[in-house]
């Protein structure tokens, strides 16, 4: 695909976590609709591998910058994506993923108040905790545990969301919060320990597939291509939507149900092993997307086996 225009004739767009998994895919999409991107990452868990091929393109800027020092840039949009996302990264330091998650959102929610620039938040499923209801509208307030492993990134990102929400009602900054459940596809950090990427690493190398619990917790895995889709709806929306909106894919399986899959798509010879259920760890996760299809006109249409499918090919050529 030819990425660029020959000139950017578009708006000045900052995307936090630009040189991550989602945040990589946004930035080719923004440029190649010639707009003027700034990626600012500081390369925990984004990779400058995943940007390289922008870096000539006079559309596209980098920043190696942590969020929770303040960005002094004029911009039209900002996508706020910085933060690690997966368990093993977000419980690396607990209380830099809770900084990145306030402070980052408060710096970039600074920055929109002063610029008017209308600003996305890339909140999670996590909201929800370990859901009782389900599936899970954005009315539902979640059961999340305030004080174990996970409140660092599940809490962060709730006053993240509190903060987008007091700056929509107290200073009128065009905010926007999409709750991102389960996302895959290519340039998943191999090492993350994320469910799609661990499954299908451990396929390709001949390793036992390793399965936390009895593999009757379920998960709705989305691909990215139509996660972005969604960000983009939103953020695009023309008039005012302050309130979450659910972005994922309510196809929904168990996880023994997703290691069959990429058993049977990688052909490995590999075993399947239990071992115990980290805490706080939730049985079920499922998007009610019905706001998303009445406000936004979107839905996801990628099967999960075609997903997968792309997503192992990918991994096949990086391993």
């Amino acid at each position: 695909m030819d990425l660029i225009p020959s000139a950017w004739h578009g708006k000045k767009i900052l995307v936090t976590g630009g040189a991550g998994f989602l945040g990589s895919h946004l930035c080719d999409r923004l440029v190649a609709q010639g707009h003027h991107v700034l990626c600012v990452d500081n390369y925990f868990t984004g990779s400058k591998k995943n940007i390289e091929h922008l870096l000539d393109y006079k559309n596209f800027e980098i920043i190696r910058q942590d969020i929770c020092i303040p960005l002094y840039v004029e911009v039209d949009e900002i996508y706020n994506l910085a933060c690690p996302a997966s368990p093993y990264y977000y419980q690396w330091d607990p209380i830099q993923t809770m900084k990145t998650s306030v402070i980052g959102a408060f710096n970039m929610l600074g920055l929109a108040k002063r610029t008017k620039a209308r600003i996305l938040q890339a909140s999670t499923s996590e909201c929800y905790g370990d859901p009782t209801v389900h599936p899970q509208p954005e009315e539902y307030w979640g059961n999340v545990n305030p004080i174990g492993i996970r409140s660092c990134y599940d809490e962060g990102k709730r006053a993240a969301e509190t903060l987008f929400m007091d700056y929509h009602r107290k200073h009128g900054v065009e905010t926007r919060i999409m709750r991102i459940f389960n996302t895959y596809g290519p340039r998943m950090n191999r090492n993350d320990g994320r469910v799609v990427s661990n499954f299908i690493v451990q396929a390709l190398e001949g390793r036992d597939i390793t399965i936390y619990g009895d593999g009757s917790q379920t998960r709705s895995f989305c691909y990215v291509d139509d996660l972005l889709n969604g960000m983009m709806a939103l953020m695009n929306y023309n008039g005012v939507h302050p309130e979450p909106v659910n972005i994922g894919n309510p196809g929904e399986f168990s996880m023994l149900e997703l290691a069959e899959k990429v058993i049977a798509k990688t052909g490995t010879s590999s075993k399947i092993v239990f071992e115990p259920l980290p805490q706080d760890d939730p049985k079920q996760r499922k998007p009610d997307i019905n706001r998303a299809k009445t406000v936004l006109g979107w839905e996801p249409t990628i099967a999960l086996d075609e997903g997968l499918t792309r997503t192992i090919e990918y991994f096949r050529k990086v391993l």
